[in-house]
């Protein structure tokens, strides 16, 4: 038994009650939970749920434990329920109810942990969104990490989830850009304010490999060409970087597009429908001051130019035009001033901010090697891009290690101790546990020893596999945890701690016999267990986009 199914079961309770006593059923709530008490010794798992609904059908908390208790304690799987305190239900499952969640887990494969707890939620999720001015960076990768495992974890929960990537390509920093190629190409100076580095070298030589004449046309089509070449060639880079790194976007959305589409006008008329829009010294204004921003924003310039938030505003309009309920914006942490703009960029679009609307921001990453930093990319000049990150440590320990904080705060890594194959490397700790599984499962096999169709749940009885298997049972909780809270570190600090319980229970439980023991029932039932951990480390390791390797 699932907490899922034993919450399920403890509603059921609740609502017989109340119908036996006629009273009013339409307070249950539409879903309940089921905790892990703090100290094991009170049970299984607590419930809170007659305390919720005692005053509000008129009973004595107490007295609707009871009467939740007598009808929980009558069904399958449940050995007994206790009150406790002001009316608290301590609930123990029954051995094989317990036991039976092995073979629930192995049977459900990879469907296990999903869930339709955001069923129908209709969410873009944009993240990375970097300028097409260079390689992608270790500033941006802790998003591609955090913001591709979200993804995955929103829709395990039952999200329909669109992955964008925002490609900055208006404004002055492409036409420095390009000039920065034309100058390369031509062996002078970078321009004053352009792009240094060895990649703009790199670009230029691919540029005019492509276009042999390029050099021979006038200094304006040269301007256009190494600009609009340039782009294409560092755009085309900065997709294959992601996509080493594990991180596909389903929609690779341009910026120039709002301004060559009539987007932005498109989006000012909107918002001139909604009266937030007012004129002042030749300039168009937003009045995002009546949502809590702390000044007004101009639109268009008294010269009549567009300004960035013309067009973060049309973006914005743009994706809730395309369908989007919910947009979730995952910013770096010199964009928190643009949290307070953009919610009220969605109010003043008549939308609710509370909803329609998020803006995460993730902190900065530093990188050491054995206690000291790392040295400037010398292709990226003043950054250390994403395809150096990943020749140094691997994509697994990239990504894991990315994930396993809250952005909420500053990270720091050592690439010394995230790639070392110790127990102390929180990546290798947890791979290490799966490919341990699968060595016992393959030496099974050798041995003739057959897990077969069925095993006894009842055998599964040990303090430690009890522990293992109610560690296991929490994994859908965590999942939407993670999805409800956009935490993503949530998922890996769990496969940490199964990891722990499953050393623990290797370290006291036989999985298979020694020398010239009997194969038994309970090898069997291990051999389950055994079976269940490894497909809940496969499908936790996969919402991070980390891969499970059966060996080590």
């Amino acid at each position: 038994m699932t907490p899922a199914e034993l919450a399920v079961a403890v509603l059921a309770a609740a609502r017989a009650a109340i119908t036996e006593r006629e009273l009013d059923v339409s307070v249950l709530p539409a879903a309940t939970s089921v905790e892990r008490p703090r100290n094991p010794e009170h049970g299984d798992y607590a419930s809170n749920i007659a305390l919720q609904l005692g005053k509000k059908v008129g009973l004595n908390p107490r007295e609707m434990a009871a009467a939740v208790a007598k009808n929980l304690q009558e069904t399958p799987g449940i050995a007994s329920v206790e009150i406790a305190g002001p009316g608290f239900l301590n609930i123990r499952l029954a051995a094989e109810a317990v036991g039976e969640l092995a073979g629930l887990i192995v049977r459900a494969g990879r469907q296990y942990g999903r869930s339709e707890t955001l069923a129908k939620e209709k969410v873009n999720l944009e993240f990375v969104s970097a300028n097409p001015t260079g390689p992608v960076h270790l500033g941006h990768t802790r998003w591609a990490a955090v913001g591709d495992a979200l993804g995955r974890i929103l829709t395990a929960a039952g999200a329909d989830v669109t992955r964008e990537h925002y490609i900055n390509d208006a404004g002055v920093q492409m036409a420095r850009f390009g000039e920065s190629v034309m100058a390369a190409a031509h062996n002078q100076p970078t321009p004053q304010d352009g792009y240094p580095g060895e990649y703009i070298q790199d670009v230029a030589k691919a540029v005019v490999r492509a276009n042999p004449d390029i050099l021979q046309m006038s200094e304006s089509e040269q301007r256009d060409k190494f600009q609009s070449e340039g782009y294409k060639a560092m755009l085309k880079e900065m997709q294959d970087s992601l996509e080493r790194f594990g991180v596909h976007f389903d929609v690779w959305f341009s910026e120039r597009t709002l301004h060559e589409g009539g987007a932005v006008e498109h989006a000012l008329d909107e918002l001139r429908k909604q009266g937030h829009v007012f004129e002042q010294d030749g300039a168009v204004w937003l009045r995002t001051t009546d949502f809590g921003d702390d000044k007004d924003r101009v639109l268009i310039r008294s010269n009549g130019e567009k300004t960035y938030f013309a067009a973060d505003a049309a973006y914005y309009i743009n994706k809730r035009e395309r369908g989007f309920e919910r947009c979730i914006y995952m910013l770096g942490a010199d964009h928190h001033g643009y949290i307070g703009r953009l919610k009220a960029i969605a109010a003043c679009a008549g939308d609710d901010p509370k909803r329609n609307i998020e803006v995460l921001i993730g902190q900065l990453v530093s990188l050491l090697r054995g206690g000291e930093p790392v040295r400037l990319s010398k292709r990226a000049g003043t950054l250390i891009t994403l395809d150096e990150f990943i020749d140094a440590v691997g994509v697994d320990a990239a990504r894991y290690s990315l994930a396993r904080s809250s952005t909420d705060s500053p990270l720091t890594l050592d690439i010394d101790v995230i790639t070392r194959q110790k127990n102390d490397n929180p990546v290798f700790y947890v791979q290490y546990v799966g490919a341990r599984i699968s060595s016992i499962a393959r030496n099974a096999v050798d041995h003739g020893y057959e897990r077969s169709d069925t095993y006894d749940a009842a055998q599964l009885v040990h303090e430690k596999e009890l522990d293992l298997l109610k560690a296991l049972g929490d994994f859908p909780g965590i999942v939407a945890t993670a999805a409800e809270l956009r935490e993503p570190h949530r998922v890996a600090r769990y496969l940490e701690d199964l990891a722990g319980a499953y050393h623990r229970f290797y370290d006291n439980c036989l999985v298979l016999p020694r020398g010239d023991e009997e194969f038994t029932e309970t090898h069997r039932a291990r051999l389950w267990l055994n079976a269940a951990t490894r497909q809940v480390i496969v499908n936790g390791l996969d919402l991070l986009g980390v891969s499970a390797p059966e060996q080590m």
